[in-house]
């Protein structure tokens, strides 16, 4: 905690600090789900971490666990403000008339698409065939499937990587800030960085119709923007990446032009 509270301090003295970026994309025709819709939540996939000193991720099977019923618990508050017919599966066996295989296939498949999507939509590796296109992916007849075997209207994948710094790793970027007021700055280490991102499928037509990314880093190892170990933390990220959904851009323009 000591060495948490200097870097804050050093932080705000030289002007470093935690910056968080978020940015969707939707299907042009997209309006956000409200009403009597049935929404199909897939299990989290969350990764939590230990940053060491070196800069290498260690996973923590136990920070993960503790991450994932956070989310868990903040996706259900969330969801039943918004009204709605939500279910949330913890469990690979718990959706009934759908079998473990099938969930963890579609998961699988998901994840691979939602790849592709942040390569091409935010890392600047476009894809001819999509270029001009809007969102343009799609699961398949797996997702039709699926929606055609438990009635929901959408299924809702949500993926979330957050590391925590080590306190070596704290006290080495406390040590190069400090030598920064006295005149010699050693090299940026870099701190800690959250990555969540989300996409909402239309299980009528196998489309991902919305998608979402929330990055979050910290030049300062010790600054934190949200412990997803921590129901508060947790609770902040589904909100930033969940709480503003926007329609597309069509539907954009037709509300704009009442």
């Amino acid at each position: 905690m000591r060495y948490l509270g200097m870097a804050f301090a050093l932080a705000a003295t030289i002007g470093l600090g935690a910056c968080v970026q978020t940015r969707q994309y939707a299907d042009v025709q997209f309006t956000p789900p409200e009403g009597d819709y049935k929404l199909l939540v897939l299990r989290p996939d969350v990764t939590v971490g230990a940053l060491t000193t070196g800069g290498m991720v260690e996973p923590r099977a136990e920070w993960t666990e503790e991450a994932r019923a956070n989310i868990i618990a903040a996706l259900k508050a969330q969801q039943a403000a918004r009204g709605g017919n939500v279910t949330i599966i913890e469990h690979r066996n718990a959706l009934p008339g759908v079998s473990e295989q099938e969930l963890a296939d579609i998961e699988r498949l998901n994840f691979v698409v939602d790849e592709s999507i942040v390569e091409a939509k935010y890392l600047g590796n476009y894809l001819p065939t999509k270029r001009g296109r809007g969102l343009d992916w799609t699961l398949g007849a797996d997702a039709v499937k699926l929606g055609q075997k438990t009635g929901y209207d959408y299924a809702l994948f949500l993926h979330a990587e957050d590391q925590v710094a080590s306190t070596g790793r704290i006290a080495l970027g406390v040590l190069g800030l400090a030598g920064c007021i006295v005149g010699f700055c050693a090299p940026n280490i870099g701190g800690a960085e959250q990555l969540d991102y989300a996409s909402l499928v239309d299980l009528k037509t196998g489309q991902v119709v919305w998608f979402n990314v929330v990055d979050a880093a910290s030049q300062v190892p010790g600054i934190k923007f949200g412990d997803l170990r921590t129901p508060q933390g947790a609770a902040q990220m589904v909100d930033r990446l969940l709480g503003r959904m926007k329609p597309g851009q069509d539907v954009r323009q037709a509300q704009g032009k009442r």
